[in-house]
């Protein structure tokens, strides 16, 4: 069983997407974080730090978006969202996700500047390829989230990354990305701006 804690529009908003491009069955699990949600008592003993998203997998926590989205992928390998067998796919996926969560993610709370250096090196790491990697992957749904929050936070930065933009556009017309964003808007966004 699995029990899926996020808040709409947060980073939890990766593994959501992902939770439906796999097809798992799960329960949601909204968290208000305007309401301090992640800070009760009862949300504390399920992940300590207070953060989302949190997949409880038969009752044992998984967090990070990374992790998550690594276990959905390899859980559902039907799914194809890593490229099993494939030494060199594997490593470009790992290292989307990290840069993503170790450069892009960060930046935001850099100042502006550093945000445009950051979204720079990914509009020119991405190119003029269709996805992160030679085929869609958890790569692409990590980016798609900061690039979501970008183009409604930072609009001037979103409007110099043509490439960014055209990865966007695509993963919008994504059956699993509009489920998720019709379900998380039904809920509510209640992140800064």
């Amino acid at each position: 069983m699995l029990t899926f804690y996020f808040a709409p529009g947060s980073s939890s908003m990766a593994p959501h997407i992902a939770l439906h491009e796999v097809g798992a069955k799960f329960e949601a699990r909204p968290i208000s974080l305007k309401r301090k949600e992640q800070r009760e008592p009862s949300y504390l003993a399920i992940n300590p730090e207070g953060k989302v998203p949190t997949l409880l997998i038969d009752g044992k926590p998984l967090t990070e978006v990374a992790g998550i989205l690594y276990y959905l992928a390899r859980r559902f390998p039907e799914a194809e969202l890593f490229p099993e067998g494939d030494a060199e796919g594997s490593a470009q996926v790992i290292s989307w996700m990290s840069f993503v969560a170790s450069t892009v993610h960060p930046s935001r709370r850099e100042g502006p500047e550093a945000m445009k250096q950051a979204w720079a090196l990914a509009e020119q790491k991405l190119g003029t390829k269709e996805w992160g990697v030679d085929r869609y992957s958890i790569a692409d749904i990590h980016l798609f989230r900061l690039f979501w929050r970008i183009k409604r936070a930072r609009k001037e930065i979103a409007d110099t990354c043509p490439n960014l933009t055209r990865h966007y556009e695509q993963m919008m017309k994504r059956p699993a990305v509009q489920k998720t964003i019709a379900a998380e808007e039904a809920i509510g966004y209640e992140l800064p701006g």
